[in-house]
């Protein structure tokens, strides 16, 4: 065990992290030529495997072991951080660690199907958060403003927003895309090749090759290798994603540049050529098209052929092409284009879809369902986190309708969760106890009411999303 090495605390590695990526990201900026030679000391430095540790020990999945069967807590409590690191740290220098397989587990999807994650262990997850520590601030100086899904600084509502600001401008007709197996099909020689692009050091492609080829570890206990994909669940995988799938943005973004300025771009249509732009997250994409559906059909085969070389194909059943009117659901918001009530004109509007609406009242149903062996203060306590967060995700939209009833649904079951729980109790009784007012308490926790939640319309970004790591000389 190396014990000469100085550790950071997790403040002073955390500071010391963020100017070595910003010292990363201004040079990447400023030679979008520039290979970079010598980055996997930076891998092994005690500041960003202490900020990795530290990022890994406050996720939620800190509870979850790998094949080895160790957790956070065990590392915390039984091994010794500063030993697990300091052991990580030499192996690492010595160019002995090797990463193990993931464990599978398979969680449910909607419509019966389910969705393989792999759980890395403790060890491989700190590893990985290093490597994209030092990585993902130079692949962020490439990647195109059209994509925003696991990038910083960017959200979701970003993208919708994006979305409304372009279907508000005669891009009418919409190829919903949906990429089969994104996580476990891209092509690990394509998604090498394209990393070589920027990394020289054969030591980091390396070790981004060992993760990638580790294997799986199946739920039956059959371990299986690993030729193509990204294990979903990774700290890794989501940048890993954007890097294969970033020549799809590339494809794009070239192809709106060619059409010119907004000037270049009418005479186009009235030459009856199409316009039109992409807006990505993760593996969910639009092509949104001013033209007709014959250009939108052009661009879902040209899209399919931009996407094979990273070994990645399109759903023929899935994805689809739908014009503004008809309407389309993305992110969990449904976006249309329908007449405003009282007037003549026609708006975009984007309202939470069925089914976001019908998860979220799947989980209140599951929560008051079951066991009443509990106080309210726990069932709230469960319930109220739950609703907040589902509003104030869909609280860009025209949702006050949906909030209204999500909190007469949401109210509605508490009521027949305590009638339940309280069989012989009056209903005078239980107001007196429970419902002052009609509003269930108990304690300080009070059922949250996404109805008093206030909409506000998202403010579109554009391309002026700041960067993290973004200096006066980036930010110019």
């Amino acid at each position: 065990m190396n014990t000469g090495v100085l550790w950071p605390d997790a403040d002073a590695a955390r500071w010391q992290v963020l100017r070595i990526q910003t010292k990363l990201h201004r040079w990447a900026i400023d030679d979008p030529d520039r290979r970079f030679d010598d980055l996997y000391n930076l891998v092994y430095d005690p500041a960003v495997l202490v900020d990795s540790w530290q990022r890994v020990r406050g996720n939620r999945g800190a509870r979850s072991a790998g094949v080895d069967g160790q957790t956070a807590y065990y590392i915390t409590a039984i091994r010794g951080e500063q030993a697990f690191l300091s052991g990580l740290r030499d192996d690492l220098k010595a160019r002995e660690f090797q990463p193990v397989a993931v464990r599978e587990v398979m969680i449910p999807k909607p419509g019966g199907k389910r969705r393989r994650l792999g759980i890395a262990t403790v060890a491989d997850r700190v590893v990985q958060a290093a490597l994209k520590t030092v990585l993902e601030p130079i692949f962020e100086a490439d990647f195109q403003p059209c994509s925003y899904g696991f990038r910083p600084g960017r959200r979701a509502q970003d993208a919708i927003a994006e979305i409304h600001y372009l279907t508000s401008r005669s891009y009418e007709w919409v190829v919903e895309g949906d990429i089969k197996a994104c996580f476990d099909e891209i092509s690990h020689s394509a998604l090498l090749g394209r990393m070589r692009g920027r990394v020289g050091d054969k030591r980091v492609l390396g070790l981004v090759k060992a993760f990638l080829k580790s294997g799986i570890l199946g739920e039956d206990g059959e371990l299986r290798e690993s030729t193509a994909g990204a294990p979903q669940g990774g700290i890794l995988s989501p940048l890993l994603s954007n890097i294969a799938l970033s020549v799809l943005d590339e494809h794009f973004a070239e192809a709106w540049k060619a059409m010119g300025d907004s000037h270049a771009r009418e005479y186009r249509r009235r030459k009856g050529l199409a316009n039109y732009r992409l807006v990505r997250y993760a593996d969910d994409f639009v092509v949104l098209v001013a033209g007709d559906r014959t250009d939108a059909e052009r661009l879902r085969a040209e899209t399919a052929e931009v996407l094979l070389p990273m070994g990645l194909r399109l759903s023929e059943e899935k994805t689809v092409i739908v014009h503004i009117d008809e309407g389309f659901d993305f992110l969990g918001m449904h976006i249309q284009r329908h007449t405003k009530r009282g007037a003549t004109k026609r708006y975009i509007y984007t309202y939470p879809s069925r089914a976001a609406l019908a998860a979220v009242k799947a989980k209140v149903r599951g929560a008051t369902r079951g066991t009443t062996n509990q106080l309210l203060s726990d069932l709230l306590g469960r319930l109220n986190p739950v609703l907040r967060g589902w509003t104030n995700y869909h609280r860009h939209g025209a949702a006050s309708k949906t909030f209204s009833y999500l909190t007469a649904f949401t109210w509605r079951r508490v009521w027949i969760w305590l009638r339940h729980k309280h069989p012989k109790a009056t209903v005078k009784e239980l107001r007196r106890r429970y419902l002052p007012g009609w509003h269930p308490e108990q304690g300080k926790a009070r059922l949250f009411y996404p109805e008093t939640v206030a909409i506000v319309r998202y403010r579109y970004r554009g391309t002026a999303i700041p960067s993290p790591w973004a200096t006066k000389d980036t930010a110019a």
